[in-house]
């Protein structure tokens, strides 16, 4: 960017996922957008690097399947417009703490959202690759994201729509001149907006956390692992496998495991959000010994399609809210979607809408705001 300064009505802060969705749905508004990254395009530093996310509408509570049908629709009219394909339907299988599952599968019911239980044995003889204990519970217009893809067109709308995204643009300083009217700084420039939407992940306490009222976010640095199928034959669904209440068996589990197939690299999977706090700008990369032996041991007992011993270790960050719940809310100019806790990726087109609202003055609806 050249120019001394400009004036627009909305600056993003944060090039992944969110912040991609959130300037997607203002320019469709018809509001002028920029939006600034501080790495380049593609960048794996963040949170939403990698091929594949899983899609899963197994949640009980009402909010989050309002914003997960909405995600679809969503996903499906972005795929259209950019004549690109952003899901692959092939199912999810949710196993482990059974009486959970009911729940969910009660607010399935009330809601229209297509699911069945299925035995443990016939689970077994469709999904080869997969030990099942209990009923697991499939739905069928669930399975994965591709994530990469969903990121570039995002852009590719929001550009034809009239935002500017520009990246390895870092912000140095927001100052905050009123209700409604607020300065991005940075390197070569300075923007003035009527609204800043930070959208800007494990930096965001780091970037507004003195001006803001956040609710605490921590930092982790995850990482789940990719595992080379043992042959092309089993299929293979996503999964979510939360461990069974007082069964001793799941002792050494860290958390429920989340997994799916990402193609062209193998069986993903991975514990859910207990890596290790990290600062952002001084992580290591580095896998943790003990969590990643721990997790190739859920491979050897739950994954028999898989080679255990090929785990290649992922490095991403998480940053949660105490009850994983997400932070979308307005604070002056200042309009803040944090906090999405390892499970918000599948919400994004979802979550670019409320983001835009928010700057328009609409509330987020009751759990994502922070007062």
């Amino acid at each position: 960017m050249d120019e001394a300064g400009m004036d627009v009505d909305v600056v993003v802060v944060g090039g992944g996922a969110m912040g991609s969705a959130a300037a997607w749905q203002l320019a469709l508004k018809g509001r002028s957008v920029v939006l600034l990254e501080q790495f380049e395009e593609g960048h794996h530093v963040g949170a939403s690097h990698g091929a594949t996310r899983n899609f899963n509408t197994a949640y009980a509570e009402g909010d989050y399947l309002a914003l997960v049908s909405e995600a679809r629709n969503l996903w499906d009219r972005l795929a259209e417009e950019t004549e690109t394909q952003l899901l692959d339907l092939v199912g999810l299988a949710n196993h482990g703490n059974v009486a959970r599952l009911r729940e969910v599968r009660t607010a399935h019911a009330e809601r229209g959202i297509a699911s069945q239980f299925i035995s443990a044995k016939e689970a077994s003889e469709r999904w080869r690759g997969m030990v099942f204990r209990s009923d697991v519970l499939f739905v069928p217009e669930s399975g994965r994201v591709r994530a990469a893809e969903a990121l570039k067109t995002l852009r590719t709308s929001a550009e034809a729509h009239g935002a500017r995204f520009e990246y390895s643009t870092p912000v140095r300083e927001i100052r905050v001149l009123g209700e409604d009217r607020a300065v991005v700084v940075t390197d070569s420039m300075e923007i003035t907006a009527r609204r800043i939407v930070i959208a800007a992940g494990a930096w965001t306490s780091k970037l507004v956390g003195t001006q803001v009222p956040l609710p605490r976010l921590v930092v982790t640095q995850e990482q789940p692992a990719h595992f080379t199928p043992i042959d092309d034959s089993p299929s293979w669904p996503s999964f979510n496998h939360a461990p069974d209440p007082g069964d001793p068996r799941d002792d050494y589990w860290y958390s429920p495991v989340y997994g799916m197939l990402t193609p062209g690299e193998g069986v993903k999977a991975g514990w859910h959000g207990v890596g290790p706090v990290t600062d952002p700008d001084a992580r290591t990369f580095e896998p943790e010994p003990v969590q990643l032996e721990a997790l190739r041991r859920y491979a050897r007992e739950w994954l028999p399609g898989v080679d255990a011993e090929s785990a290649v270790p992922i490095s991403c960050t998480y940053t949660s809210t105490a009850n994983e719940d997400f932070l979308l809310d307005r604070f002056g100019p200042l309009v803040v979607g944090a906090g999405f806790s390892g499970h918000g990726f599948k919400f994004t087109p979802a979550i670019g809408r409320v983001l835009a609202d928010l700057v328009d003055g609409i509330d987020a609806p009751r759990r994502f705001r922070r007062a």
